[in-house]
């Protein structure tokens, strides 16, 4: 079940924005969506690992939702359906990346690395 889109008066622009991305795996799919374009579930999955079937299914079906994912179904059999950012989740990606510009530094001087998600899978 979508979850419905908060009603109460936002404090700022960051609530408003933060309302949208919240959750461990959010920022992960758009991230996931933008470098390839078009995704399928197991895709997506494969490249998120730890995120749970349900949580990816509740986190896209949020996304959609809240006009940041599009769902195509093809109807052939068995049936494939292809996950895509809208121009709406194109442009929250591209406003994320001044945070992931910050994260990077802060990982830089904290002595960590990202996790290189192609070798992790292997």
């Amino acid at each position: 079940m979508a979850k419905a889109p908060r009603r109460g008066p936002y404090i700022c622009g960051i609530d408003a924005a933060l309302d949208v991305v919240s959750g461990k795996w959010k920022g992960l799919i758009l991230w996931e969506l933008d470098a390839h374009r078009v995704r399928r579930f197991a895709e997506l999955r494969r490249g998120l690992p730890g995120v749970s079937e349900k949580m990816l299914t509740q986190h896209l079906r949020e996304m959609e939702a809240d006009g940041l994912v599009h769902r195509q179904v093809h109807v052939e059999v068995p049936p494939r359906v292809e996950y895509s950012l809208t121009e709406h989740g194109r442009t929250l990606n591209q406003a994320l990346g001044p945070l992931g510009a910050w994260g990077v530094a802060r990982m830089s001087r904290e002595g960590h690395e990202a996790v290189d998600m192609e070798t992790s899978l292997g």
